[in-house]
């Protein structure tokens, strides 16, 4: 219960502060150090020349030992901590940073505002900035939809999944998910360099989001007027997502808002034909965005009110 307050703490923290960017442009973040890490290690063991099943290989030892080491650090650090309340407390400030709570905001946020006012450039200049599909073609429909499918997709991995492992196990919790989730963001893609090395990866970050994706999604339906209907939308669509975890949030979303999201949409060119997700409803517009902030906001203070909670009993 002690992890279920610290998290509560760092959720706060996050709130109010988010992450410098003095303290970012003075020593970084501790996700650009796990990624050094993985970087360092993608280099050196990542041979194009050797066969799939060895890279396949190196690719587990990688994944394995940034995720042991950033565990085992938490586990050194949280064990240093005198047990009592400051103790929550000062647990909470150190995981603080891997909580994004209030950037992912916003960056939303700063794809609703030009949206809304009409300048769609600047609107696309801002989705870029957290999807990776191709801005230039997108309309407001277009833009709207990647908008919120990135808020329900990174609420699921940016807070709800390190706050779900940090209240059950504490700094190793959480130092270990940030690992695993950036070793996804990083490797864990279908490209020809990644394939083989990041099998590894993306198959630990699919166990490490189960939970937490479908408790997203049921925190989103919890905090609707008709959380029935979210709850159906979720349950009949998620699966057909192309991510085993990403649909849940995202169908809850399209659920709650009463709009259609994930379907086609053009990587690099090419035009992938992803299935609709609460087809038959309407395509969001830049209006839309706002309203799936504020859901975002009721959800994410459920989460965090649900743990300080649990941190009294």
């Amino acid at each position: 219960m002690g992890f279920a307050g610290a998290m509560a703490v760092a959720m706060t923290v996050d709130a109010i502060w988010g992450w410098p960017a003095a303290l970012f442009a003075r020593i970084g973040h501790p996700v650009t150090w796990i990624g050094r890490l993985i970087a360092l290690l993608d280099r050196n063991w990542n041979r194009p020349a050797d066969a799939p099943e060895t890279r396949r290989m190196a690719g587990i030892a990688a994944a394995l030992l940034v995720i042991a080491l950033c565990a085992a650090i938490g586990w050194l650090v949280q064990s240093w901590l005198i047990p009592g309340w400051s103790r929550a407390v000062l647990l909470g400030i150190l995981a603080w940073p891997l909580v994004a709570l209030r950037s992912l905001h916003d960056h939303v946020a700063a794809v609703a505002q030009p949206l809304q006012s009409g300048d769609l450039e600047a609107a696309r200049l801002a989705v870029a900035q957290i999807v990776g599909r191709d801005p230039a073609s997108l309309d407001e429909a277009g833009i709207s939809r990647a908008a919120l499918e990135s808020l329900a997709e990174n609420a699921s991995d940016g807070i709800v999944a390190p706050v779900f492992w940090g209240a059950l196990l504490g700094l190793p919790g959480i130092f270990g998910y940030k690992a695993i989730n950036t070793l996804d963001s990083m490797i864990g893609h279908r490209s020809e360099r990644h394939l083989w090395f990041g099998w590894a990866a993306a198959r630990i970050d699919d166990v490490a989001n189960f939970i937490p994706a479908r408790l997203t999604g049921l925190l989103f339906a919890l905090v609707t007027a008709h959380p029935t209907v979210v709850l159906s939308c979720m349950s009949r669509d998620a699966n057909r997502h192309r991510s085993p975890n990403a649909g849940w949030p995202e169908a809850a979303m399209a659920g709650a808002l009463g709009v259609r999201l994930s379907g086609p949409r053009s990587y690099h060119g090419a035009v992938t034909d992803e299935p609709w997700l609460n087809e038959g409803a309407r395509d969001p517009l830049g209006a839309d965005i706002g309203r799936g902030l504020r859901l975002y906001v009721r959800a994410m203070l459920l989460l965090g009110g649900s743990l300080a909670a649990l941190a009294l009993i």
